[in-house]
């Protein structure tokens, strides 16, 4: 079973950018969907953006133009690239793996972002 590490999380001001990793162990990490959730203190996870294996892209309307998803499949990794940060940014994020972008069942420690005003 796939094993995820995500990195690359911190404190950065209002219209900032921020780029997550995920390091995935396994030798089929190409054969996965891979996905990031958010969970901010008192809400549910959410779905923030995801990737599959063949390359497509979904992103949550709330973060469509800013962040970008994508993956490397000869590092295992996968990225979000967030840009233009908001303060409702701020959450835990999670590095999640499937077999579709529907149907995660892995999931990493989370990264916490903060984004201050």
């Amino acid at each position: 079973q796939v094993q995820l590490v995500e990195s690359g999380g911190g404190l950065v001001q209002a219209g900032g950018s921020l780029r997550l990793s995920c390091a995935a162990s396994g030798r089929t990490f190409s054969s996965y969907a891979m996905g990031w959730y958010r969970q901010a203190p008192g809400k549910e996870r959410e779905l923030v953006a995801a990737i599959s294996s063949g390359g497509s892209t979904y992103y949550a309307d709330s973060v469509k133009g800013r962040f970008t998803v994508s993956r490397d499949n000869a590092k295992n990794t996968v990225y979000l690239q967030m840009n233009s940060l908001k303060p409702e940014d701020t959450a835990v994020y999670y590095c999640a793996a499937g077999a579709s972008i529907w149907s995660f069942t892995t999931w990493g420690q989370g990264t916490q972002v903060t984004v201050s005003s």
